[in-house]
């Protein structure tokens, strides 16, 4: 199908209904939707992947691929072919639309062809082996043709069955959870444990193919009459695969105190499986993943290394996995004596730290353990089975994720029975209680005077892990029988990093998405566009070396980087207040998925990636009731009281959603979009006010700043969705940005009296100025810079535009604007990619001019800074390595943003 002309796109999109200029009217009379001079130009499209080494051994992988407005219907078709023009079989369904109703992002899901390869629309090729879904009574049935799931809808087992053939590889896949309800410190108190399983309360298929299909599963893990710790599993398939993939989330309901070593202590949490195990125990095979591709290659039964030869082809045949020729062959002196030869059905790997695993084996329960090796970093991958057919496992980011285990029980039985722990028995349990007993901060006034001190907003009962989660992914495979070493390899590949397809930078832009103009591809044709782009790779480097060094690593924090460094102790203060953990303060998230969507960069996107699976489900909470705030900086994850919009901010999330359509990341935003509730039940000025306030459905305080961008990022985002709630996430996109134009200050009033009922502001009768150097910096300009491009609203755009005219202005300027000035502020070199925005959109070369000497001349990162790194060694430091002393994460955050807008935005007008 070919790109359509305006007049019929338009009436197209009338027809649907779905985004009609009627529609607008619903919030706001003053709105339409932003003017299309002509169908979008939409050339094919290449597609290629992220790292070497195309799919291998994945299941599959589906891309976001970006559309200008008005090039495409929603329901448009797409053919991918390879590179050789051969074509590939790919499913395509939209996952975002433009306000006239045209296609804005569609999703592809591909499992087969070597790449790059190159979208058009046109009919798709369908795949030669269909995945197909039925359900029948009490049974999901996923075929891929190649392997048949059988998925439960009650009870324990998530995965019933999982057949290849006519031969039944892995049963009773299911997950188990251990909890100890009291933690003791030394050696005091008594060891107990309890164990859950999990409890299906819901079952539901997404996707049904041809070439992908989802299902997720939903409950509880349950022992007795007590259920908690919900999960939330999405099994993925995709045509003609012998595996799939599995995308795990939990959320901690539990209760632990500080203080208290009574509670809900996690000590184990983990995934299951049942193998069946029909060779003989010669012929069973373990395979346990350690460095790298390395692997420990042994049999059940081994008749290698023995005081008597079988013969050189069997010993041979036992190591590469091959069955065995009959016993009958061999040496007899080894025949007549195979029941002495010790059948070894236990295997377990530890990874409890992220430099250290250790491996061990054992002949059954009731045996010692005999060491089997060890080495730093696991690949979290293993392998049981024989030439009859096996399951091959793997837990992505294991030793990262630490602590984690892979236990193999019972191989040398009918059935051996596999586990991967998420977290590891053999680790002291999860404890997350509250760090310190509140040092007497009992009354706001002392709060804020600890706050003055450690940077920490402490109140009584709000450093509290309830209602936090964490995501986990998993591959399996059902292997006909043993895999040869270079098809482990691509397994241990696979799990380690998921192959993932990307569409490349000049598509995003061309596409005019996350913000036109705001982001180009990288630069060097000058010498001051060549330093910056130094500054800007020094920063990504730096960074990534000191998750390394400083091992930022674990089951909780993998993901996150440090807010502030501490020179002195040539550390970064993760043990004081507010300056530990950063949980996106100024938009670091921002920052990392800019410089990926500018340069297509793999090792930018995997650290973007890690951080987005982070802070969306560590650093926001799911359940209870601060449900859809998420918690500032802090030393532990939810220690800080400061629970606001600001950290669940959506806009953090929607870079990693519509580049891969993931499904989890776009649970997370959904949930965001009655975020406006919170406001009822927490204020986030509570300790600061002087006025007295209680929360009002019918007025609520909310700052047009910080909240705001935080609340219109998720109704933007499910009204593009078209979501269960679009209608109504328009309504409150299009009323709030009018009723923020319509205050007298308009963006400077600095908040405004909001309804929760009608979704508008009470327009103020008086002129405030409430500016704050914060309320620009999580995300604002990026989102309005979107929404003036999708809503032509001309007083909002110029609401916008006055302040970013006015912040970086001298007090002087501000009085006379606005009869006083905004105060004192800081963050001005962040706020230079506003006057670099204000300048494009007025053609006002003033602003332009003051953009570049704001980022080269006012705070943050200047050219006279080191821009180099000093090496460390002991006795000054933990690990050898190397410090930047001057480098902080809000000024690298906010220098990274400003770089890449004001190179986008003015590098055409760079001083000389």
């Amino acid at each position: 199908m070919s790109p359509l002309p305006r007049r019929s796109l338009l009436k197209a999109a009338a027809v649907a209904g779905a985004a009609t200029q009627a529609g607008w009217v619903l919030g706001t009379p003053n709105a339409r939707a932003a003017s299309q001079a002509e169908a979008a130009d939409a050339d094919p499209v290449g597609l290629d992947w992220l790292e070497d080494g195309g799919l291998g051994a994945a299941p599959g992988s589906t891309v976001g691929v970006p559309w200008p407005r008005g090039a495409y219907r929603p329901d448009q078709t797409f053919a991918l072919t390879d590179a050789d023009g051969t074509a590939v079989p790919v499913q395509s369904w939209p996952i975002a639309h433009w306000p006239d109703g045209s296609l804005k992002w569609s999703a592809h899901a591909m499992s087969s062809g070597a790449g790059p390869f190159t979208l058009t629309p046109g009919e798709a090729a369908a795949p030669e082996r269909k995945v197909t879904v039925t359900t029948s009574g009490g049974v999901v049935s996923v075929s891929t043709g190649v392997i048949t799931v059988k998925i439960g809808r009650s009870g324990s087992a998530l995965v019933r069955s999982v057949t290849r053939g006519t031969t039944e590889i892995a049963a009773n896949g299911r997950l188990v959870l251990i909890r100890r309800p009291e933690i003791e410190d030394g050696d005091q108190g008594t060891v107990k444990s309890e164990r859950f399983e999990s409890a299906i309360s819901a079952t539901e298929v997404e996707q049904d193919g041809p070439v992908r299909a989802v299902v997720r599963i939903d409950g509880k893990h349950r022992k007795g009459a007590r259920s908690w710790l919900p999960f939330s599993v999405r099994l993925y398939f995709y045509a003609g695969a012998d595996s799939f993939r599995m995308v795990h989330t939990i959320t901690f309901d539990g209760k632990q105190e500080p203080g208290k070593s009574g509670g809900d202590f996690v000590a184990g949490l983990g995934v299951r499986f049942a193998v069946p195990m029909r060779d003989a125990a010669y012929d069973r095979h373990i395979r346990v993943g350690g460095d790298g591709t390395g692997l420990l290659r042994e049999a059940v039964q081994g008749v290698t290394g023995l005081r008597r030869d079988p013969g050189a082809a069997v010993q041979a045949a036992q190591f590469a996995g091959e069955r065995l020729a009959d016993p009958s062959t061999w040496d007899q002196r080894v025949t007549t004596r195979l029941a002495y030869i010790p059948r070894w059905g236990d295997y377990t790997l530890s990874q409890l730290s992220a430099d250290g695993f250790t491996l061990r084996k054992r002949t059954g329960k009731g045996h010692g353990w005999i060491a089997a090796g060890g080495g730093r970093r696991a690949s979290g991958f293993g392998y049981v089975g024989g030439p009859s057919g096996g399951l091959s496992f793997g837990l992505r980011d294991f030793w990262e994720k630490f602590p984690a285990q892979l236990d193999i029980r019972d191989a040398h039985t009918d059935e051996a029975e596999v586990t991967l722990w998420l977290w590891s028995p053999e680790a002291q349990p999860m404890d997350l209680r509250f760090y310190h007993d509140g040092m007497g901060q009992d009354t706001y006034a002392e709060q804020l005077e600890g706050l003055n001190i450690t940077y920490e907003d402490y109140e009584p009962g709000f450093g509290t892990p309830y209602g936090i989660a964490r995501t986990s992914e998993l591959l399996f495979w059902a292997n006909e029988s043993t895999p040869a070493p270079e098809r482990l390899a691509e397994q241990i590949g696979a799990v380690r990093v998921l192959p993932q397809l990307a569409a490349p930078p000049r598509q995003l832009i061309k596409a005019k998405v996350f913000g036109p103009g705001l982001y180009s591809e990288p630069d060097r044709s000058t010498p001051a566009k060549a330093k910056i782009e130094d500054h800007l790779d020094f920063l990504l480097t730096y960074y990534k070396e000191q998750v390394e060094m400083r091992r930022w690593y674990g089951f909780w924090d993998y993901g996150d980087i440090m807010h502030s460094y501490d020179p002195v102790r040539h550390q970064w203060r993760y043990d004081v207040g507010g300056y530990a953990w950063d949980n996106s303060e100024l938009s670091p998230d921002l920052w990392l998925w800019f410089a990926y969507l500018r340069s297509g960069r793999a090792d930018v996107f995997r650290f973007a990636e890690t951080m987005t699976r982070h802070t969306g489900e560590v650093d926001v909470y799911h359940l209870g009731r601060w449900a859809g705030l998420g918690t500032r900086h802090g030393v532990q994850r939810y220690a800080d009281s400061a629970k606001q919009q600001r950290i669940a901010n959506t806009t953090y999330r929607r870079y990693y959603y519509f580049l891969t359509a993931d499904e989890r990341v776009g649970d997370l935003m959904r949930a965001n979009v009655d975020s406006d509730e919170t406001f009822l039940a927490l204020d986030p000025l509570r300790k600061i006010r002087t006025e007295p306030y209680t929360p009002d459905r019918h007025a609520l305080s909310i700052g047009f700043g910080t909240d705001w961008s935080g609340l219109v990022s998720a109704w933007l985002t499910e009204w593009e969705r078209k979501g269960p709630q679009w209608e109504k996430a328009r309504a409150r996109v299009l009323s709030t940005m009018e009723t923020i134009a319509a205050q007298p200050n308009g963006f400077v009033q600095g908040s405004g009296l909001y309804d929760l009922d009608t979704g508008r502001f009470a327009v103020a009768a008086a002129p405030v100025v409430g500016v704050s150097h914060l309320s620009a910096v999580f995300g604002l300009n990026e989102l309005c810079a979107e929404l003036i491009d999708l809503v032509d609203m001309p007083a909002f755009k110029e609401a916008y535009l006055d302040y970013c005219r006015y912040f970086n202005a001298t007090k002087t300027e501000q009085a006379a604007r606005y009869g006083t000035d905004f105060g004192t502020l800081l963050l001005f070199q962040g706020h230079s990619r506003l006057d670099a925005y204000a300048a494009v959109q007025t053609g006002d070369d003033r602003l332009a001019t003051r953009a570049w000497a704001k980022f080269y001349g006012s705070d943050g990162y200047t050219e006279s800074s080191p821009w180099r790194t000093e090496k460390l060694s002991g006795p000054v430091t933990l690990v050898p390595g190397s410090e930047a002393g001057w480098v902080y994460t809000n000024d690298t955050a906010l220098y990274g943003l400003a770089a890449i807008e004001n190179l986008a935005l003015l590098g055409d007008r760079m001083p000389s």
